[in-house]
C-alpha cells in the first residue's frame, strides 16, 4: 500500500521552495517573484488537475478523454509559443501544432492499442498519462527545434542567400539549420534515454514502484513509454523541419524576413 501524504506533511514540503528562494535571493538574479509565481501556479494547476482526473477516472468515457488531451495539446502549443524568444509566423504556428498532434497521436494510439492493448482504448487511467507524457517531451522538443530553426534563419541569412543565388533550392541552402534544428529537438530525448536508470528513475517508473507494482513491470512499462516518446520526438522534429522551413521562403524560393 502507497504511503499516504497528509496535507500537513505536504505543507512541510513548500520549506524547499523556501529555500530556493532564499539561494535565489542569495545570489541576486532577481527571480524570487517569478520563483514564487511558478510555485503558486504549478500549486493550483495540479490541485485542480487532480479533481477532474478523480472525476473522469470514476466516469470513463472517451469524448471526455480526448477533451482532455486536446485541452493538454492546446497548453502545449501555447508553451511552446511562450518559449522561443524568436517571432513566429502563423505559418510555422500551425506546422508546429500539426507537427504535434500528428506525432503525439500516431504514437499514443499505437501504444495504447497494439503495445499494451489497453481496452476501452480511452481508459482514463492510461491514456491521459501515457498522452501527458508522449506530449510533454514532444512539447520541449519542438520548442527547441522551433527555437534553432529561427535563431538559425536570423543568423544565416547570408549564407542561406549566397546559396540561393548560385541556384541552390530553399531546402539544400538551409540544410545546415534543419540538421541543427533537428538535432537540438532530439538531443535531451537522447541524453535522457542515455541516463535513465543509473543517474535517475523516471516519473512513470517511481510513480508505479511507489503504488506498489513489481519494479519489472514498472521497467518494462517505462522502456516502452520512453521508446514512444523518442518515436514522438523525432517524428514531431521531423515534420517541424521539413514543412517549417518552408514558411521561411516565398512561392518564388526567395527568403523572406518574416517567414510568412
Amino acid at each position: 500500500m502507497i504511503q499516504e501524504i497528509s496535507y500537513t506533511q505536504l505543507a512541510l514540503a513548500y520549506l524547499f521552495i523556501i529555500a530556493v528562494l532564499l539561494i535565489s535571493a542569495h545570489a541576486r538574479i532577481g527571480r524570487e517573484k517569478e520563483i514564487a509565481a511558478a510555485c503558486a501556479r504549478m500549486t493550483v494547476q495540479l490541485i485542480l488537475v487532480g479533481y477532474v482526473l478523480s472525476f473522469v477516472f470514476s466516469n470513463p468515457h472517451p469524448l471526455l478523454s480526448l477533451i482532455i488531451v486536446a485541452c493538454m495539446a492546446a497548453f502545449a502549443v501555447n508553451n511552446v509559443k511562450r518559449r522561443v524568444k524568436s517571432r513566429l509566423s502563423p505559418r510555422l504556428m500551425k506546422i508546429i501544432s500539426l507537427s504535434m498532434w500528428a506525432s503525439t497521436a500516431v504514437c499514443l494510439l499505437f501504444f495504447v492499442l497494439v503495445v499494451i492493448g489497453i481496452r476501452p482504448w480511452y481508459d482514463p487511467q492510461y491514456f491521459i498519462p501515457i498522452c501527458g507524457m508522449i506530449l510533454g517531451n514532444s512539447m520541449n522538443g519542438i520548442a527547441l527545434g522551433a527555437a534553432r530553426l529561427t535563431k538559425g534563419f536570423e543568423t544565416m541569412r547570408g549564407e542561406v542567400e549566397t546559396a540561393l543565388m548560385l541556384g541552390a533550392t530553399p531546402k539544400k541552402a538551409s540544410r545546415r539549420i534543419l540538421q541543427d534544428a533537428f538535432d537540438s529537438a532530439l538531443m535531451p530525448t537522447i541524453n535522457n534515454m542515455v541516463g535513465m536508470g543509473i543517474v535517475s528513475l523516471p516519473g512513470m517508473m517511481t510513480g508505479q514502484i511507489l503504488a506498489g507494482n513489481s519494479p519489472l513491470l514498472a521497467t518494462r512499462y517505462q522502456i516502452g513509454v520512453m521508446l514512444a516518446i523518442s518515436a514522438s520526438v523525432a517524428l514531431a522534429s521531423i515534420l517541424l523541419v521539413e514543412f517549417g522551413c518552408r514558411t521561411f521562403f516565398n512561392k518564388r524560393g526567395q527568403l523572406v524576413t518574416e517567414g510568412n
